[in-house]
């Protein structure tokens, strides 16, 4: 029954497929919400992030400005009808950018706090990452290369309305860690996925979780900590092919205390799309916000194209 669409003439898809995209944190296997049911499925997604922060400390200096583009292709496979293997692969690159301008309008137009983006020239590229006066990272600007490879296995463990799993994920250090594109170490997860059907037109989704990541080890090796995070999120089908969906995922902070608010603080990524369906296929578009100006970037735009099987 797991592998048999429902009738209805919307299937509920799940989150959307979107994560933190901060340079700092988005190679720390970085969680991003996904339903409880097992599934086959092939997706390819597309971000696009704007990120600036540029503070210092007694011990540490972050210079972060630049725009991140990543491409995530990710396999899930059911095993024997009762367990989920999945594999991520990112393959990202770092850049100048070009939205410096619009974005220094925009700030301008409503009056808003731009934390000191308009004192650098647009579109100019920063990844600086220092403590204790020694450079733990040589990042540069305009590379595209494989990231760090995640591999996850989900089990439910009750099927039905609700739906509950858990899931375990491991990630992998193939990406260059020295130079930004990947933590150095080996990082671990597990979660809860819970899935309830709210009404015939709407789901909801809740993810509790935690991360245990490896050590970041650039040209000094930094010692990361566990983090828990928690994600809820609501799916709509008001039309027969297109729905909507909002959610908000919250996460700890891997890095020790570095008395940078935006680092040190709890991070939280509002997210709205909508998602459109074909077959066996479904499109989404999503924007990616940062209410709390904490461990995320500006904002992220998303899209994903994903092919069940």
């Amino acid at each position: 029954m797991i592998l048999i669409p429902s009738s209805n003439a919307f299937t509920f898809e799940g989150p959307l497929q979107v994560k933190n995209q901060l340079p700092l944190f988005m190679y720390v296997n970085a969680p991003y919400l996904e339903t409880a049911r097992i599934e086959n499925s092939f997706s390819v997604s597309l971000s696009h992030s704007s990120v600036y922060l540029v503070e210092e400390s007694t011990e540490w200096y972050i210079g972060l400005d630049m725009e991140v583009t990543e491409l995530n292709l990710r396999l899930k496979k059911i095993i024997k009808d009762f367990l989920e293997v999945g594999v991520d692969i990112p393959i990202v690159s770092f850049n100048s950018g070009f939205m410096d301008s619009f974005i220094n309008s925009f700030h301008e137009v409503f009056d808003l706090r731009d934390y000191g983006r308009s004192n650098r020239p647009d579109d100019a590229f920063l990844y600086d990452v220092s403590t204790g006066g020694i450079r733990v990272l040589d990042a540069k600007g305009g590379n595209i290369t494989i990231g760090d490879i995640r591999m996850s296995l989900k089990k439910p463990i009750l099927i039905g309305d609700p739906a509950i799993s858990i899931k375990g994920d491991l990630e992998f250090p193939t990406g260059d860690a020295k130079g930004g594109y990947g933590n150095g170490g080996i990082d671990a997860g597990i979660a809860v996925l819970f899935d309830k059907e709210l009404s015939e037109k709407f789901k909801g989704y809740c993810n509790l979780g935690a991360v245990f990541p490896g050590d970041l080890k650039g040209n000094e090796t930094i010692e990361l900590e566990e983090f828990v995070y928690i994600g809820a999120g609501i799916e709509s089908c008001l039309w027969k092919k297109l729905g909507l969906v909002g959610q908000v995922l919250i996460q700890g902070s891997p890095y020790p205390g570095t008395d940078i608010a935006e680092i040190d603080r709890t991070s939280v990524l509002l997210s709205f799309g909508g998602r459109y369906l074909f077959g066996r296929n479904s499109l989404e578009i999503s924007l990616t916000e940062d209410p709390s100006i904490s461990g995320a970037p500006d904002f992220t735009l998303n899209v994903t194209f994903k092919r069940r099987f």
